[in-house]
């Protein structure tokens, strides 16, 4: 009777789980609102003493790097693998290209620690703190379905490419809600033509348990990867966008059932 009687006002494990996720996400959201006050000062200082000499934003870019990462660094529930970081150029025109599957992507992209541009939907350069550092960093901002910001954020990468900066996107547009790789746009593609530069497929697997779309409750325990694959030239497909979008796909799709196998 006394064992039963306890096993009534137990609560189930689950609601244990999800009551130390709740307790989680408080603490870290916490702590990314008060360290990001504190490193976008940091960010703005570095901004203003490098400008006359980094153009590019380079060092701030790195710095950012820094800042993303740290959420990594400290939490010992969140681990991150690169693998493939030498294949990225320090310098010189290319376009990168990656799945897309949380909004935990971006920590861990900013994991590869190479110069690069992002291209990100506008709202995010509205956000307090973060979207300030953007701003900073000229990345370069889109409204999705919008004609003339596309257009707008074609000739941005356009200008950053011309200088030797990378640009990264993610050609599904959005995130993906069941973890597959969605259909891809051709914007990154186009460039890669028109610039003549290469693309760089960037594989992620592991990290749609960090921040899952339309939730802020993280999880408890990432094992998050990330993998540079070999650049793609090209000039192989001859100007056929389509072509190039669509092996572009396949590699990034095949090389995440090979990774998700791995683990």
């Amino acid at each position: 009777m006394i064992n039963a009687h306890l096993r009534c006002v137990d609560p189930p494990i689950h609601d244990r789980l999800g009551a130390i996720r709740i307790l989680l996400s408080i603490a870290f959201w916490t702590f990314f609102a008060l360290s990001s006050a504190v490193l976008f000062l940091g960010a703005l200082l570095l901004w203003a003493i490098t400008r006359p000499f980094d153009a590019d934003g380079r060092v701030l870019h790195l710095y950012s790097c820094f800042w993303a990462q740290l959420y990594f660094y400290v939490n010992p529930l969140w681990h991150l693998r690169v693998e493939g970081r030498e294949r990225l150029p320090w310098k010189g025109a290319a376009v990168l290209v990656a799945n897309h599957e949380s909004l935990g992507d971006i920590l861990v992209l900013f994991g590869l620690y190479r110069p690069f541009k992002w291209v990100s939907k506008a709202e995010n350069f509205k956000l307090p703190l973060i979207g300030w550092n953007m701003h900073l960093n000229r990345y370069v901002p889109l409204i999705r379905g919008d004609r003339a910001s596309i257009i707008q954020m074609m000739a941005g990468c356009e200008r950053w490419l011309a200088r030797g900066i990378p640009i990264l996107m993610f050609p599904e547009g959005t995130r993906s809600k069941d973890g597959e790789v969605k259909a891809f746009k051709d914007g990154a593609f186009t460039l890669s033509i028109q610039q003549r530069c290469p693309i760089i497929p960037v594989v992620l697997t592991g990290t749609a348990r960090t921040m899952p779309k339309h939730g802020l409750v993280i999880q408890q325990a990432v094992h998050a990867r990330v993998r540079v694959l070999e650049p793609i030239d090209p000039a192989g497909f001859a100007g056929d966008v389509h072509a190039l979008r669509d092996h572009v796909r396949d590699v990034i799709v095949s090389e995440k059932a090979r990774m998700e196998a791995e683990r």
